[in-house]
């Protein structure tokens, strides 16, 4: 409760002027909610985006803001760089979040993976210049270290690349347990000065020959690497965007519910994309021959219609699948709807991923 003194007398204010310190309740429905929800900036954002739309019937983002509203109030949701939320979510700031993969092994964030979201596909690999003959980053650090050359390599994954240099060969064998010097424009920090990882803000393709020796990078196609001349020597993972919850959240009743809310009708987002959902017609004497002389029909519901000898048959199929089917379904069947599903939420499986 919030209280004003005002003054009485002859300096005793109007009625109007003390309609001005009437003190109202803020309207903040992101201070109130029961989950705060951090979603991804920048190279996820179209994608995630598009996701949510199918999860949720309102996804709105406030113009000129990072705060983004859903039919939902229980659910807070903000937009912020996809490398800083697995911290955030990590130290509770966040209650669940997406990112991607690479950046949760990138901050060592201790949160738990609810839900692969299937989009954001990335390698993260290692490419050199196309002249060079290394046929990978083992043979290139033996080769520098013989002639006591500095290896430079250049990269936004800090850790992760300190962490796959040392567990080259070659490097144990020349540098033991050292760890790589890491290079920012502010400190630098790693005993083995002949092996460094220089910090990139962006533009990672264009630094070498010039600038650094090789360069640990995401890619999709490898097509923007090849333009500038380098060629990729080997992979050092695979990431998509990945559904993360702070451990701490789950453990709470109310935020816990909320939270499976949330995972419940991604999930449901992600398998909709999967599947088509058919709807056709087919006589009672092709109708064995339907359901056995397709395998991917599983479990549909068959209904008589109305007409004598006619029955209707709805089912999910997997996209993938669809086409291999057209020709059977034109010569025994009728009547054929096929839609995409916005979601199909199996909610049988989720009850049982959330008791384990």
């Amino acid at each position: 409760m919030l209280y004003f003194a005002l003054p009485v007398g002859k300096m005793r204010l109007s009625a109007k002027s003390q309609s001005r310190f009437v003190y109202r309740m803020p309207n903040d429905t992101q201070s109130m909610a029961k989950v705060k929800f951090a979603i991804p900036k920048g190279s996820l954002e179209e994608a995630t985006f598009s996701l949510m739309e199918k999860s949720w019937t309102k996804v709105k983002r406030k113009s000129r803001t990072y705060i983004v509203t859903l039919d939902d109030p229980d659910i807070a949701v903000k937009m912020l760089r996809p490398q800083e939320i697995p911290t955030f979510v990590s130290d509770g700031l966040y209650d669940v979040g997406i990112t991607g993969k690479d950046w949760i092994g990138e901050t060592k964030s201790d949160v738990q993976p609810l839900l692969d979201l299937e989009y954001g596909r990335i390698r993260l690999v290692i490419a050199i210049p196309d002249s060079y003959k290394f046929k990978s980053l083992d043979e290139m650090i033996a080769s520098y270290a013989k002639q006591k050359k500095i290896l430079r390599i250049s990269s936004e994954y800090l850790t992760t690349a300190s962490k796959y240099i040392k567990q080259q060969n070659s490097y144990k064998k020349y540098f033991g347990s050292k760890d790589p010097q890491i290079v920012t424009p502010w400190l630098r920090i790693g005993a083995n000065k002949s092996v460094q990882i220089h910090l990139s803000f962006g533009a990672t393709e264009a630094k070498p020959p010039d600038a650094v020796d090789a360069i640990m990078d995401v890619t999709e196609t490898g097509t923007t690497l090849e333009q500038n001349q380098l060629k990729i020597v080997e992979t050092v993972l695979e990431s998509t965007a990945h559904l993360i919850a702070n451990k701490k959240a789950l453990k709470d009743k109310e935020k816990r519910e909320k939270i499976y809310d949330i995972v419940t009708v991604m999930r449901g987002a992600v398998q909709g994309r999967k599947f088509l959902h058919i709807y056709l017609n087919v006589e009672e004497k092709n109708l064995s021959k339907l359901l056995s002389s397709l395998p991917s029909l599983k479990n549909p519901t068959v209904s008589p219609l109305s007409a004598k000898g006619w029955y209707g048959i709805n089912t999910v199929v997997p996209k993938s699948e669809f086409h291999k089917m057209i020709p059977k379904l034109r010569k025994i069947a009728q009547g054929l709807v096929v839609h995409e599903p916005r979601q199909i939420l199996e909610l049988e499986e989720i009850k049982r991923d959330e008791e384990n």
